[in-house]
């Protein structure tokens, strides 16, 4: 049996959880149970908080301008690593080895940060690179873990399987073509019996420039990865049950999902809920291999399932999700023949600078169109908006609205059911809460409305206790 298995997070915070997950690759790979070896590749994440630090760290550095800074910072830094890998590995020469790794990446680190610091400038592209080394700097700790303990584990960057990638820097995308390299340079691994550990999140442009694929993005190199080798199923170790009827932090009822199509998990991921990567879906699905979501302190727990839709799938809707931090605007254009070019026009300049959109509704008979942002792109977004009219005054008026919260709610069985957005809307009329804005794409997999922010959390208890979500 092949697997991917993926880890991050609170999984690998420090030492001794990096020296439990060392053991736990070695339970699945030799099958104590089942007497059979499996052929894994490990896809590790950065430590706990470091990828964060890393986006932290690199802005204030440059805006500070004091090369000491960096010098301090690099020292606690490796400090921190180093504290991991004595913790973690138990072999003295495998230990030494690591230490000596860590160190050598924690210079390039240093001469990076310097080098932003005193050019006062961060590119997108030095950003990727700077942040790459959470994931640089964990995969030989992880991997000199497995070491010590019997494993022949060999670590390597997304670069070093064939992760290549364009230079959409912080959302870099697979090269047509990288699919086929990464299976040869995985497999022969796989044949003498390695266990490869493969930084996740990160890539590399043909001219061997680091990218990233975004915050999250281990759970994406897993589903490549996945993909590419033809594994067995894909493996994603969280700190929760599984994929959940909605946030436990929320609802007090919130269950486990066991099964669950590969369309809803899209839908639940692209709309606000954390346990997936956006686009982790994507790779896996015309190949149809399963996505197993699994819990880290239930480690013989199914978790939840993700593949292809069956009788598993038809509940009319399984899940709901909210984003909070989210803004409505409001455009109203004039002198136009049609909301196409309004739309048009819209789309462009909020493209341009890089502003996501999570909702759209229109209204034709007014030429108006609202679009449902992350809050944190607000100011982003009204002067993009403000730069349309000095070019052309397509836009009569807007408005704003960061009072809000966008929310989904997801089930296959809801296409060409009748009575569920009614059974939706019922629930909400029955809390007095008002709708701002709603929206529904052809599939019928996902109802999204935006709600008050006071309004969201007893509207999304009642919409789930509606339908029974989870049972």
């Amino acid at each position: 049996m092949r697997l991917v298995m993926k880890f991050g997070g609170v999984a690998i915070a420090d030492g001794r959880k990096i020296k439990s997950v060392a053991d736990l690759v070695k339970n699945v790979k030799e099958d104590a149970n089942a007497g059979k070896t499996k052929e894994l590749v490990i896809v590790t994440s950065a430590l706990f908080d470091v990828t964060d630090i890393l986006h932290e760290t690199a802005p204030r550095i440059v805006k500070e301008g004091q090369v000491e800074k960096v010098k301090e910072f690099v020292v606690a830094f490796r400090a921190k690593h180093d504290t991991a890998a004595s913790d973690a590995i138990t072999d003295p020469r495998v230990l030494t080895k690591v230490k000596s790794e860590l160190k050598e990446r924690m210079d390039e680190l240093e001469k990076a940060l310097i080098g932003v610091c005193l050019v006062g400038e961060l590119t997108v592209r030095s950003c990727d690179y700077i942040v790459s080394f959470g994931e640089r700097l964990a995969a030989p700790i992880l991997a000199g873990t497995l070491q010590s303990i019997g494993i022949d584990a060999v670590h390597l960057t997304g670069g070093d399987v064939g992760i290549i990638t364009n230079d959409d820097y912080g959302n870099a995308q697979l090269i047509t073509g990288a699919e086929e390299t990464i299976r040869a340079r995985l497999t022969s691994l796989l044949a003498d019996n390695k266990v490869p550990v493969v930084c996740g999140y990160i890539g590399e442009t043909k001219k061997g420039i680091i990218t990233t694929t975004g915050r999250g993005g281990s759970d994406y190199t897993a589903t490549l990865i996945g993909a590419a080798i033809a594994a067995d199923e894909i493996w994603l170790w969280k700190e929760t049950e599984g994929i959940m009827s909605a946030d436990p932090k929320i609802i007090k009822d919130a269950r486990k999902i066991p099964y669950i199509s590969y369309r809803e998990a899209m839908e639940l991921s692209y709309f606000g809920a954390s346990v997936l990567h956006p686009r982790a879906i994507e790779p896996v699905i015309e190949k149809q291999i399963p996505i197993r979501v699994k819990n880290l302190l239930m480690p013989e727990d199914e978790g939840t399932l993700i593949g292809k839709a069956s009788e598993h799938t038809t509940k009319a809707a399984k899940a709901i999700t909210l984003i909070e931090s989210t803004s409505i605007i409001n455009i109203a254009g004039r002198a136009v023949k049609s909301i196409s070019e309004v739309a048009a026009r819209i789309f462009a300049v909020l493209a341009a600078e890089g502003v996501d959109i999570i909702m759209i509704s229109h209204g034709s008979s007014e030429r108006t169109i609202s679009v449902v942002i992350n809050s944190a792109q607000q100011k982003k977004a009204i002067n993009a908006l403000r730069n349309i009219n000095t070019e052309g005054a397509v836009i009569r008026d807007f408005t704003s609205n960061s009072n809000v919260c966008a929310m989904g709610v997801v089930g296959a069985g809801m296409a060409g059911s009748p009575g569920v957005a009614g059974k939706v809307f019922s629930a909400l009329g029955n809390e007095g809460v008002s709708v701002i804005m709603i929206s529904q794409g052809s599939s019928e997999y996902n109802i999204s409305f935006v709600v008050k922010k006071e309004d969201a959390y007893r509207t999304a208890q009642a919409i789930h206790d509606m339908f029974e979500m989870g049972k």
